[in-house]
C-alpha cells in the first residue's frame, strides 16, 4: 500500500533528510508485488536507527505489521511479526515470568530491527548479540519468495546485522528468559578515574547486567570517571508489571541552544556529585534500569532541528583502556562534551557477517550537529582504527567506504551473498549506497 512521497526526518539523529515513497507492509502477498516492482528499497520500522541505515528513496513502512502469532508461556517462546515493537512483546511476557534475553538501550525497537541490527544490551559479555535468542525467522527475498532462516545457515549469518540489506523480515520466533520478578537489584559505584572504572567491570564480570556513565567533562587525572551501574533481577515475585505512564513530550520546537559546553558541563557535574555515596543500592523497576531515556518522549528534539549524532565504537579488550583513554583525551582538549556517554563490556565475537560486538569495551557518545563535527569525528575514526576498533552500523551515518572495510572483515563474504541472491539491486539504503557494500 502506498503511503506518502515526501520530505521527511526518518533516522532518530534527524539527520539526514530524504525525499521518499513510503510504502505499508500489510500482507506478504501485497509486499511480494511491491518487491518485484520496485528496486532501491529497504524497510523501516520505528526509526530508532541513528543515521542513514534504514532510509531510501523507496521505504517499506513495517510497524503496522504487529502481531503477537503465539506465545508459550510455559516455555517461553514467543513468534511475532517484524513490526512489534519490543515493548508491546515486554507488556505481554513480563506478567507471566519472561523477559529478553538480550535487549538494548530501548525498549521502542522493532523485532525486525533488533534483527537486522543484531542489538546487544547491558549483558553482552553474558549473553552475547540478539541473534543468540532467535529460533528462527522469515525472510522474504527479492524474487518474493519467503524462507525459514535459522543458525548456522548463510542467510541467518547475513541477515542477523546485515542492516536489511538480504531481504524484509517478516516474522521471528524467540527464546526468552525466566524472571521472578518485575525489579531490578542494582548497585551504582562512583569512580576516581578510568582505571577504577575498567577496574570495577572486571571485578563485576560475572553480574548479569553492567553499564557506566562517562564523564566526558573530566580532565586531567579525573578522565574516564563514571558511574558503572550493575544489577541483577530481585526474585521478590512480584510480576505485576504496567506499561510506562506518564511520558514527558520534548516539543520539535526546542531550541538547540539549550545543548551547549556550559549546560553539558553543568549537568555532568550535577548528575556525577549528586550521588553522595561511593556505593549507592537500589531496587527499581526494570523500566527505570534498562530503558531510562524511554520515559522522555523525542527526547531526540533536545539536539534541535539539525540533530545529533551518535559515535558507538568498540575496541578489542587488549587494547580497550589505552584506546579509550585516548579518545576521552581527546575530546576533552577539543572541548566537544556530550551528557550522554556510555560504556560497556562485550563478550565473544559471534559469526554473523557484519555484527558489531568483538570481545572488549564499547563507547557511545551523543554530539550535537555543528559545520566542524564531521572533521572531529574523522580524528576520532583514527584513533579507533589505530586500536583495531569497528563502528557501530546502526549508530553510523557518515563513515567511508575504507574505514568500513577496515571495521568489517567479513565484508566479502556479505558481498559475495548479496550478489548470489541478487539483493544487491532490489535491498539499498543510503548507508550500503555509501560504503558500497
Amino acid at each position: 500500500m502506498f503511503l506518502s512521497n515526501k520530505l521527511k526526518k526518518y533516522s532518530w539523529g534527524s539527520h539526514p533528510e530524504i525525499k521518499c515513497s513510503e510504502y505499508e507492509l500489510k500482507t506478504p502477498v501485497g509486499l511480494k508485488s511491491l518487491i518485484l516492482d520496485n528496486d532501491e528499497l529497504i524497510a523501516h520500522g520505528n526509526g530508532r536507527s541513528y543515521g542513514d541505515s534504514s532510509i531510501n528513496k523507496n521505504i517499506v513502512n513495517c510497524i503496522n505489521y504487529n502481531s503477537i502469532l503465539s506465545f508459550d508461556d510455559k516455555e517461553g517462546i514467543i513468534v511475532a511479526q517484524a513490526g512489534i515493537l519490543l515493548s508491546d512483546v515486554i507488556n505481554m511476557i513480563v506478567p507471566k515470568g519472561w523477559f529478553l534475553k538480550v535487549s538494548p538501550g530501548t525498549k521502542l525497537v522493532t523485532l525486525g530491527g533488533a534483527i537486522a541490527s543484531d542489538i546487544h544490551g547491558k549483558n553482552h559479555h553474558i549473553d552475547g548479540c540478539f541473534s543468540q535468542c532467535i529460533i528462527s525467522f522469515n525472510l522474504m527475498l527479492p524474487n518474493g519468495e519467503i524462507v525459514e532462516c535459522k543458525k548456522p545457515d548463510e542467510l541467518f549469518l547475513a541477515t542477523c546485522g546485515g542492516m536489511g540489506l538480504t531481504g524484509i523480515i517478516l516474522d521471528a520466533k524467540i527464546s526468552l528468559m525466566k524472571i521472578k520478578s518485575k525489579y531490578i537489584n542494582s548497585m551504582s559505584i562512583k569512580t576516581r578515574d578510568l582505571n577504577e572504572t575498567f577496574q570495577i567491570f572486571d571485578e563485576g564480570k560475572e553480574n548479569k547486567y553492567s553499564v557506566a556513565w562517562i564523564d566526558t567533562s573530566a580532565y586531567g587525572d579525573k578522565i574516564g570517571r563514571a558511574l558503572v551501574s550493575i544489577g541483577e533481577f530481585s526474585n521478590d515475585g512480584d510480576l505485576s508489571y504496567k506499561p510506562d505512564m506518564n511520558k514527558i513530550t520534548i516539543p520539535s520546537w526546542t531550541p538547540s541552544f539549550l545543548i551547549n559546553t556550559y549546560t553539558i558541563k553543568i549537568f555532568n557535574f550535577l548528575y556525577y556529585n549528586l550521588q553522595y555515596q561511593k556505593i549507592k543500592k537500589t531496587k527499581m523497576n526494570l523500566n527505570k534500569f534498562f530503558y531510562p531515556l524511554d520515559r522522555l518522549n523525542r527526547w531526540d528534539n533536545l539536539y534541535g532541528k539539525n540533530g545529533f549524532m551518535q559515535y558507538q565504537f568498540i575496541i578489542p579488550k587488549t587494547q580497550s583502556f589505552q584506546g579509550i583513554k585516548e579518545i576521552l583525551k581527546f575530546i576533552s582538549l577539543e572541548k566537544i562534551d556530550s551528557f550522554l556517554a556510555v560504556l560497556k563490556l562485550y563478550g565473544p565475537e559471534n559469526e554473523n557477517y557484519l555484527s558489531f560486538p568483538l570481545m572488549g569495551y564499547s563507547l557511545a557518545i551523543d554530539f550535537k550537529i555543528t559545520k566542524d563535527l564531521n572533521i572531529f569525528l574523522k580524528k576520532l575514526d583514527r584513533i579507533v582504527l589505530k586500536y583495531d576498533g569497528r563502528i557501530y552500523l546502526s549508530k553510523d551515518v557518515r563513515i567511508d567506504k575504507v574505514t568500513f572495510e577496515r571495521n568489517y572483515p567479513r565484508i566479502n563474504k556479505f558481498r559475495a551473498l548479496r550478489k548470489k541472491y541478487k539483493m544487491d539491486s532490489k535491498f539499498q539504503s543510503l548507508q550500503s549506497k555509501r560504503v558500497q557494500i
